[in-house]
């Protein structure tokens, strides 16, 4: 009975520690995630601003640069 409870024990220490790596990696995967993020809405409120900005120049009038 003794092996037994010590077998648990062990077992259950190695899963204790298990989790805690995972955890780990989940925090870290969350941080690289939520910067992404931010540097997704970064990226996407810049292309809006060239859009507009290009959007107000009307290049349909102009004349390409290599004419």
């Amino acid at each position: 009975m003794k092996n037994k409870i010590i077998e648990i024990e062990t077992k259950l220490a190695f899963a204790e520690e298990s989790i805690e790596q995972l955890n780990d990696v989940i925090i870290s995967q969350q941080k690289s995630i939520d910067k992404i993020t931010r540097m997704l809405k970064q990226l996407d409120k810049k292309v809006e601003e060239e859009s507009q900005h290009w959007q107000q120049q009307n290049p349909i009038d102009e004349t390409p640069p290599h004419y």
